[in-house]
């Protein structure tokens, strides 16, 4: 409870929970992509596939049908002025948290949603370094194959 106490007076500001600042993330996420051409539009999509994972988790811990609760989020988020509604635990049903009292701190969701990009960046580098690694080795054993060059002065055949 301090470390709650803490972040509330440091960062005063409060989020609707539930889920509903993930949907309304990726409700807006997926709307820009439409507006943006090409491959980028593609990392907007899967950031925003990527949010409902936390509704979606909501709805199935609290034992609701997950495949209802999220249509009806979806379009209840499709829609202006919606940026309150999301899971009620108890009930497992839509509903709008901030009236039920069902927030989230500002701080933590904002540092939630950093370390998952970053997490995120961190294993696209991860990924185009073994990249890097397999195209060179594949470079290597094409050349190999194919006799390479013939000329081993200077190379690790000079021994």
């Amino acid at each position: 409870a301090l470390p709650i106490s803490r972040n509330i007076i440091l960062e005063p500001r409060l989020l609707p929970g539930g889920g509903a600042i993930e949907m309304e993330l990726a409700a807006r996420l997926k709307e820009k992509s439409k507006s943006i051409e090409g491959s980028r539009q593609y990392a907007y999509k899967a950031v925003g596939e990527a949010l409902e994972v936390i509704p979606r988790s909501l709805a199935h811990n609290c034992g609701a049908d997950v495949v209802r609760v999220m249509t009806d989020l979806r379009a209840r988020h499709a829609t202006p002025n919606n940026v309150h509604f999301g899971i009620d635990g108890k009930t497992g049903k839509v509903a709008d948290v901030k009236a039920l009292g069902i927030l989230d701190t500002f701080a933590v969701k904002q540092q939630t949603l950093r370390t998952a990009v970053e997490a995120a960046a961190m294993l696209l580098r991860i990924d185009d370094i073994i990249s890097g690694i397999s195209r060179k080795q594949r470079e290597n054993k094409q050349q190999a194959v194919m006799g390479g060059d013939d000329e081993t002065f200077g190379d690790s055949r000079d021994g």
